[in-house]
């Protein structure tokens, strides 16, 4: 397992500089003052004006300045010293007052200490996890009582299919091809980057691990949480699959009359 992390962590390493000249992250935007972050979690988490944030597995940061922007003091951790480089060279040319770790999750306990007013996870982060239960009680370990943790995630069911498909399959065209509970053993992936496919990336594969909707929930209650609500969402903030068409709102959907599926989850709990 420490193999496959640091497998994992070599590619992260490497796709940093090729995130940050794509145009799916769009990182110029940002510089010029666009917020990052969906309405999902802006309207579930509300004002978060003078509350303190830990940001878990940020990249390179683009969600945790977004969030210091409107005026929480967050702390932004990841596993790759990188994006972490990148994201402190960003928020020192940008003048955003957030603070930046190099930590894998499971390390973090070890480097950093305290609690937090928010706890806050999203988009393609738990699934590089190989050990939900343990992600549940360090996450839990960092809520302040009284305090909320959050997280706005890609709904396990669709990462049960191969969504390295070319382009624009139909709907049809998708198959299963990974479990939904999780497995011990790790789904091995060679594909190209998802925010630029083109990109000479040399470190293209990697380890993930599938966690159920219930596995995900009931690492946060065994983590000491008390959960107030699990919402899913019929759309996806990215074009998860090819067929999806953008509605005015920003997210992806299917085609109409085409039978909706869950593609987004958020969960927020709190600490007793």
């Amino acid at each position: 397992m420490d193999e496959q992390l640091a497998i994992n962590r070599v590619h992260w390493d490497e796709v940093t500089d090729v995130h940050m000249a794509s145009d799916f992250y769009d990182v110029e935007t940002f510089k010029a003052g666009q917020n990052r972050l969906h309405g999902i979690e802006r309207q579930e988490l509300g004002d978060v004006a003078g509350k303190s944030m830990l940001h878990l597995q940020c990249h390179f940061g683009l969600d945790t300045m977004s969030w210091a922007r409107l005026g929480a003091t967050v702390t932004g951790v990841d596993f790759s010293e990188r994006a972490i480089h990148t994201a402190r060279a960003l928020a020192a040319e940008l003048q955003i007052p957030a603070t930046f770790l190099v930590s894998d999750l499971y390390e973090a306990p070890s480097k950093l200490d305290g609690q937090f007013d928010i706890v806050f996870t999203s988009y393609g982060a738990i699934y590089w996890l190989p050990d939900i239960k343990r992600w549940g009680e360090i996450a839990a370990s960092y809520v302040k009582p009284g305090g909320t943790f959050y997280i706005a995630e890609f709904h396990p069911v669709g990462f049960m299919f191969d969504t390295d498909m070319g382009q624009d399959p139909s709907m049809s065209d998708y198959v299963r091809k990974y479990p939904y509970f999780h497995e011990d053993a790790p789904i091995v992936d060679d594909s190209a980057d998802y925010a630029d496919p083109h990109a000479p990336v040399k470190n293209t594969r990697t380890y993930s691990w599938s966690h159920s909707l219930s596995d995900i929930a009931n690492a946060l209650i065994a983590g000491g949480l008390q959960l107030d609500y699990i919402h899913e969402f019929p759309f996806s903030t990215i074009k998860e699959f090819g067929f999806l068409e953008q509605h005015d709102d920003g997210y992806w959907y299917p085609p109409a009359g085409a039978h909706d599926m869950p593609m987004i989850f958020s969960m927020k709990a709190r600490k007793p």
